[in-house]
């Protein structure tokens, strides 16, 4: 099978961009649309697959002429009253291919032909799949399924059918150079994470040398199993196995980002700190600046009185033309013991809320969301909601 194919051919990406289930098998030969719901003669919903040969030029498909003709594996079609369809001939089952079967020929041909595959296939769908859902009005016409074969050029392993569907795709191409540093997996460097890795950046290289344990299950996106906290992993390695299953460009580093590592930060184009103050975030800042990198620098304050609990999250931006911002608002102090977020309370809501303030920002410096204010520093205070903003970008 050819993955590049897909990408090749806007008729063929338009199928699996719609939710179609679509693979092209036997060295380029066929084009297969597998789970296509039908109607057998019993009344029953079923799933059946359409095959069609594939014609090409070189790797690009052409019209599909001369035949008009599908293949299909599964009981004969019928209407919603059980009533056999009017298609083309039946047949006995074969194998057209190494482990692929079709029992009957199918013949439609509409005045001129079909423009294209996606024309053709899913014209064959759609006289399927609407007698089923007159029987079932619940299935879903579209019985989509991630293909075993990717796109070796994308950065996902699967397709984002979402930015394509909602017109955003252009925006999302704004991160595809973006090589990012994730300094710190702690609460709200791992909600920093899973918002990133669903982006198109080239590359994410995580830094953290802890272990991921009980307290940190219950700061993090998801669920870890006692089975892999009795493993005690690094936390890079955690959360690269996690986010690799979709993004194929993430390193883990399993070290504390300081003087003697920050060489790990060549190439780096923008950078989330989500560590601890301190005189090791200072060479961090350092060398982020030296490179000519952007970087974003988050912060949480909590107080706890007999009543409740008060929590004050910092978002604080970098950029070549504003280094001074940063140093306004970071200490590099040594941070005291005994804080309460130290004591290991469990504040998730307030780590994704931190994150996404943060990667919202990250998307408004690269032009994703509308940014009229242009703010590098702002706060957001949980006692009645209240967010200020400060130190605009005036550039």
């Amino acid at each position: 099978m050819s993955p590049k194919l897909f990408s090749r051919n806007p008729d063929l990406q338009r199928l699996r961009d719609d939710g179609y289930f679509v693979q092209i098998v036997d060295d380029d030969k066929f084009l297969v649309m597998r789970e296509v719901p039908y109607v057998n003669d019993r009344r029953e919903v079923k799933l059946g697959t359409l095959v069609t040969a594939l014609e090409l030029a070189g790797d690009i498909t052409k019209k599909p002429v001369p035949t008009h003709v599908v293949m299909f594996d599964g009981d004969y079609p019928c209407d919603a009253n059980g009533k056999v369809m009017n298609l083309g001939g039946p047949g006995d089952r074969r194998e057209v291919a190494p482990g692929l079967f079709v029992r009957h020929s199918f013949s439609q041909k509409p005045d001129g032909g079909y423009a294209d595959y996606y024309a053709k296939m899913t014209t064959y769908h759609a006289m399927l799949a609407a007698p089923a859902r007159v029987v079932d009005p619940e299935i879903k016409p579209r019985q989509f399924a991630a293909p075993a074969d990717s796109d070796p050029e994308s950065i996902f392993e699967y397709p984002d059918t979402a930015s394509g569907r909602t017109g955003t795709a252009a925006l999302a191409a704004l991160f595809k150079s973006e090589i990012i540093a994730l300094i710190g997996l702690g609460g709200t460097g791992a909600y920093i994470l899973d918002k990133v890795a669903k982006t198109p950046v080239r590359e994410i290289r995580l830094f953290d040398a802890d272990e991921f344990l009980n307290h940190n299950a219950f700061r993090a996106p998801g669920a870890a199993s006692l089975e892999e906290l009795r493993l005690a992993p690094l936390k890079v390695d955690y959360f690269k196995a996690i986010y690799s299953r979709m993004h194929r460009g993430i390193t883990a580093h399993p070290v504390m980002q300081g003087p003697k590592h920050v060489h790990l930060l060549d190439g780096v184009t923008f950078a989330f700190i989500a560590m601890d103050d301190g005189p090791e975030k200072e060479a961090v800042i350092n060398k982020l600046e030296a490179i000519g990198a952007s970087f974003i620098d988050v912060g949480m304050g909590l107080s706890l009185d007999e009543l409740s609990l008060g929590g004050i999250l910092r978002v604080t931006a970098s950029t070549p033309a504003h280094r001074e911002v940063v140093r306004r608002h970071v200490s590099f102090a040594e941070k005291g013991e005994g804080g309460v977020y130290e004591s290991n309370i469990q504040v998730a809501d307030l780590n994704s809320l931190n994150a996404d303030f943060a990667v919202i920002k990250w998307k408004k410096m690269r032009g994703y969301y509308r940014d009229l204010e242009k703010e590098l520093h702002s706060t957001y205070t949980t006692d009645g909601n209240f967010i200020v903003n400060r130190d605009r970008d005036r550039g």
